[in-house]
């Protein structure tokens, strides 16, 4: 035995002591606050031993079922309260919106991201880049017929694609991806790029294999322990990722640079750049190249990967339900025929419209959301919940909710679908969030969606 083995198992004593009396006292003030209920943690992984670590959403729905809709869990040393079913999660993220409005600082994205650009800000930063955000999104066509006009020109871009392989068998997700990142691409960088284009491919691997590894079982246990950070794993696949999208966007940043009008804006980076050379007099500015790296991130990360998975999704379950598939080809060529497809067309194809919205539904892309943190305490279904808990909102619970959905578990194009057919809302459709969750990423995420 070295000197240094006596030293090892008394910190490992000293550690797990510490741990067994945190959750204890954990444990009592619980009780004493009111607290949500939840399993019972070990000391060091709190609830990690029981936790499907591939598919965590899985277990959260298992305990629901158990502790109701409002429940705690302790993921290594950290608490958190889950919220589950429609009327739970409406009532923290839309009823009480400002008290759960925080981000928490997860370590994964804080070590690049640090509270810059929109999804994991903070605070001012946040309020003044999801404001700048919107209003330039806006103003490169967001909402308007100019957007609609470029994704129209990338879906004749795709369908050459698609023909091009003749009738034989082939993988869509490159093409996907590149066809919904050129979307975001026109606005970021006022150009488009070629399906093959190597830097292109490069720029879309690296945020795929970041998104997807993301939810990894080495990920998570480094968000509940950083100090394991030195040892190897996923953690460290996506940092050296994450720096070199980031230097990518940093060259692009000087190219656009050298190129600047001010009377002749032609992409998003142009605009905060010329906003940014306007307040390099104030020593307060929130326009620095840190945030608008994290910007580009947020908008490419968001709205690709979620947009490129549901229209992948839609194809799937299209040939799986060609009966369904036939009805909207119906539809299509009844309300459109041989005309351009427009937004307008939308009011049209009730149907149509009703599968999109099922599509999302039921493919269930985001089944935990991203994380809230609350901004004061505040009571929830009787239990009281500290200022800065970490909240997860289970969207799985809300998608999937017998109370809210004919036949939760079904492709069913009839939940938005009235009895004479036509197209209804339902309040618990809510594949990317709710509330101030919206005002966040959707600015990501509308970016790109379709003219439906």
């Amino acid at each position: 035995m070295t000197l240094a083995d006596p030293i090892v198992i008394l910190l490992l004593f000293v550690v797990t002591f510490v741990s067994i009396l945190t959750v204890k006292r954990g444990w009592n003030k619980r009780a004493c606050l009111n607290s949500p209920p939840g399993p019972r943690p070990l000391p060091i992984l709190g609830n990690l031993h029981q936790l499907n670590l591939k598919r965590p959403y899985r277990t959260l729905l298992e305990l629901s079922e158990k502790y109701g809709p409002v429940f705690s869990i302790q993921m290594g040393p950290k608490n958190m309260v889950v919220l589950s079913g429609y009327k739970m999660v409406k009532e923290a993220l839309v009823n009480q919106a400002d008290a759960f409005a925080e981000r928490p600082k997860i370590p994964i994205f804080e070590k690049f991201a640090r509270g810059n650009g929109i999804i994991f800000a903070h605070g001012e930063n946040w309020k003044v880049m999801r404001r700048f955000t919107l209003t330039t999104l806006r103003d490169f066509g967001m909402g308007k017929r100019t957007i609609e006009n470029k994704i129209l020109e990338e879906c004749d871009y795709l369908i050459k694609d698609f023909e091009s392989h003749k009738g034989s068998a082939f993988d869509t997700m490159k093409m996907m991806n590149a066809a919904v990142s050129n979307v975001i691409v026109s606005i970021m960088l006022g150009h488009r790029f070629d399906y093959e284009d190597p830097k292109f491919l490069r720029l879309i691997h690296l945020i795929n294999e970041s998104v997807r590894l993301s939810g990894s079982p080495m990920v998570t246990l480094f968000n509940m322990f950083p100090a394991l950070g030195f040892l190897p794993g996923n953690h460290k696949t996506i940092f050296n990722n994450l720096e070199e999208l980031y230097s990518f966007t940093e060259q692009t940043f000087i190219k656009h640079l050298k190129q600047l009008d001010p009377n002749d804006q032609r992409s998003f980076i142009d605009a905060f750049l010329i906003r940014q050379q306007e307040e390099k007099s104030n020593p307060n500015t929130h326009f620095k190249n840190e945030n608008l790296q994290s910007l580009v991130s947020n908008l490419f990360t968001a709205g690709m990967e979620t947009t490129s998975t549901t229209l992948r999704w839609g194809l799937l379950l299209m040939m799986k339900y060609p009966a369904i598939q036939k009805k909207v080809h119906e539809e299509v060529e009844r309300v459109i025929g041989s005309a351009q497809l427009c937004y307008e067309h939308r009011i049209q194809m009730p149907y149509t419209d009703a599968v999109i919205h099922e599509i999302q539904r039921f493919a269930n892309i985001l089944p935990m959301s991203l994380p809230h943190e609350t901004t004061e305490d505040v009571r929830l279904n009787g239990y009281v919940i500290p200022k800065g808990t970490y909240i997860i909102p289970l969207l799985a619970s809300v998608l999937y909710d017998k109370t809210q959905w004919e036949k939760p578990g079904e492709f069913y194009p009839q939940h938005f679908l009235s009895t004479d057919g036509k197209f209804v809302k339902n309040e618990a459709f809510m594949p990317f969030s709710a509330g101030n969750f919206l005002s966040r990423a959707a600015v990501c995420l509308r970016l790109v969606s379709s003219p439906f």
